[in-house]
């Protein structure tokens, strides 16, 4: 690709419609300082000076979409509470379609809650329900996405498995097949508990820690032999079309029939919170403009680590990550 190619790439990017579903989160932060510790006990006294309430989970990844430019439909189950609403509002604020948005009175809103001093994480209190969706909420979700689809077409649809319990096994097939029969470009970022069971998607994005769990296997050497060796594998259980593994600070390996390794970029590393979701969002977005699943890892590997280098879960910057694309991509 050439630099003309890589710009018009980016400004196609506002032209797809992206559809997110799985697992969403309210991420609050409270930022402060440590001055001194505690009278009661052996802990520090974080002194609070600033609140903040982010989209997490499947909402980061709808985010992180929304900041490369396209259209996004944000597809989850919430609680019936005042974070459920809290987080409907932040997405709407961002500019995040909330159609498929449903609130449940069996299951609260998954809220994390990360106190950061001197930007450190100090602490991180988790208040979630992980049992799978009952068939109350289950059957009219799988409706309303299904109808959805249909109806408006996206290009892409991405499955953002956090294991809380809104991708259960029926609901992973049913729009999975559906997607399939309609043409739309499929990516999944799994979890253990479901891992095998998106088969027959477009890309499939594990991490090497999720690779090791879903296949229960242990390879000492991350080379390119030992990940041809992991799709073989994948592609034998799910038969997808591209496996596209995210190796940390190694980078990230792909396979669409041909395979590489691609190194990480050198980066100041704050934060690693909120990568995956931003490495899944470009790879999505990037495969359904390009079919080229090269393009793809090179492009989100960049995003990923652009977003290491800021505190507490935020979205790629599209500007910055296309200055960048610039600067390290081979362009002709």
């Amino acid at each position: 690709m050439n630099k003309e190619g890589l710009n018009r790439l980016f400004e196609d990017m506002q032209q797809l419609h992206v559809v997110v579903i799985g697992d969403v989160m309210l991420d609050n932060y409270r930022w402060g300082v440590i001055e001194r510790q505690s009278p009661e006990a052996p802990v520090p006294i974080v002194s609070v000076i600033k609140r903040d309430n982010r989209l997490g989970g499947a909402a980061n990844v709808a985010l992180n979409c929304k900041a490369l430019g396209a259209k996004v439909t944000l597809a989850s189950v919430v609680g019936d509470d005042y974070e459920g609403r809290q987080l409907k509002q932040l997405a709407e604020e961002a500019g995040v379609d909330t159609a498929l948005l449903i609130h449940s009175r069996h299951r609260p809103t998954t809220t994390k809650t990360r106190i950061i001093a001197d930007n450190k994480h100090v602490l991180r209190l988790d208040e979630e329900v992980c049992d799978d969706l009952t068939t109350e909420e289950e059957h009219p979700f799988i409706d309303k996405v299904m109808r959805y689809l249909q109806i408006e077409k996206p290009q892409v649809v991405i499955f953002e498995d956090y294991n809380k319990g809104v991708l259960k096994e029926n609901v992973i097939h049913r729009i999975t097949a559906h997607c399939k029969e309609l043409g739309i470009v499929t990516t999944v970022d799994p979890k253990f508990k479901n891992f095998l069971a998106y088969k027959n998607v477009t890309v499939f994005k594990p991490n090497l820690k999720e690779v090791r769990e879903g296949l229960h296997i242990g390879f000492e050497n991350v080379d390119q032999a030992s990940l041809d060796g992991v799709h073989n594998k994948l592609q034998a259980a799910m038969q997808h079309e591209i496996s596209f593994i995210t190796l940390s600070e190694k980078g990230v390996y792909y396979n669409d029939g041909n395979s590489a390794i691609l190194p990480s970029h050198h980066r100041s590393i704050l934060d690693v919170s909120g990568a995956g979701d931003t490495v899944i969002a470009t790879a999505s977005i990037v495969y359904a403009l390009t079919r080229d699943a090269k393009l793809m890892a090179e492009i989100s590997n960049i995003a990923g680590g652009l977003v290491c280098e800021s505190v507490g879960v935020v979205p790629v910057n599209k500007a910055q990550l296309l200055r960048e694309c610039l600067q390290l991509l081979p362009l002709n």
